[in-house]
């Protein structure tokens, strides 16, 4: 069960690929040789199989493409505000969508050094918060953000990782956000997935993978949100209100000619509490 709940807390998420440079220089590839083949070295020398051709790589050897988080923010007055933030904030500016120390520098020093809010992820100790630190190592990145969150013992930490709450040894005991999510009538993966991602980048499709990174990230916090209910942070009375600012907060950035792609979600997340019986009036 978490410990606290900080008057700001960041559900995040990000999204990487392999990284052509990385693989360029790591094995020796030319600088004409084309991204395909780069790729295909890259999974080659990760391991890859006729059954996995694509095979997880080390973080180091991939870039951040997009970080999107939920903030949620308790004012002086106890008003609790909610907010979603995509990084790259324009997807279609192939400059700053592909500024990867841009990116990181938005989140970590404009945002994490600058507010020092709670993070909440799903196994970001072992794969998000890694790949930030190598990878904000790699540009010359102020890490000042991060020293302390990475090298907390998970006890000592105000920080969530929520698949290291309720994941167990063994694969029999292992959970992934998709499944915690639906069953939990919170919905998990839709149009797109994680092996996706890889295919969208390289095809330039940066739009599609912010819009599934804030799905991800609205995932993440509506799971957090129901794990600090379990947990006695909120009474159900408490409960059904911070979801309804979710709701609200969907709603809203549906409206934007950019946010058309949140309805999907909030469809999903109706359907999704019809089917698990967990109507509780959220969409009312």
């Amino acid at each position: 069960m978490i410990k606290s709940v900080a008057d700001e807390v960041w559900a995040f998420d990000c999204e990487w690929v392999p990284d052509i440079q990385a693989g360029r220089l790591l094995y020796g590839l030319p600088d004409d040789v084309p991204q395909s083949e780069v790729l295909r070295v890259m999974w080659e020398q990760g391991g890859a199989t006729e059954e996995n051709p694509m095979p997880f790589l080390k973080t180091l050897l991939c870039r951040v493409v997009s970080v999107a988080t939920v903030i949620r923010r308790v004012q002086r007055n106890g008003e609790t505000q909610l907010f979603l933030q995509a990084l790259p904030e324009n997807p279609d500016d192939s400059a700053q969508a592909q500024d990867e120390a841009y990116i990181l520098r938005r989140f970590l020093l404009d945002g994490l050094a600058a507010r020092n809010p709670q993070l909440v992820g799903f196994n970001s100790r072992n794969a998000d918060l890694r790949i930030l630190l190598q990878r904000a190592f790699t540009h010359g990145v102020d890490l000042k953000a991060m020293g302390e969150r990475i090298n907390a013992k998970p006890w000592e930490s105000r920080d969530v990782d929520l698949m290291e709450l309720v994941s167990g040894f063994g694969k029999n005991y292992a959970v992934s956000l998709n499944e915690l999510a639906r069953l939990s009538g919170i919905p998990g993966k839709m149009s797109v997935v994680g092996e996706d991602v890889c295919g969208l980048w390289y095809g330039g499709r940066v739009r599609e993978i912010v819009n599934y990174n804030c799905y991800d990230a609205l995932t993440t916090y509506l799971v957090w949100l129901r794990m600090a209910f379990v947990s006695g942070f909120f009474t159900p009375e408490k409960y059904r209100a911070e979801q309804r600012l979710v709701r609200r907060l969907v709603e809203e950035r549906a409206q934007r000619p950019d946010g058309a792609f949140l309805l999907a979600y909030l469809d999903e997340w109706k359907s999704l509490k019809q089917r698990t019986g967990q109507d509780d009036g959220v969409f009312e």
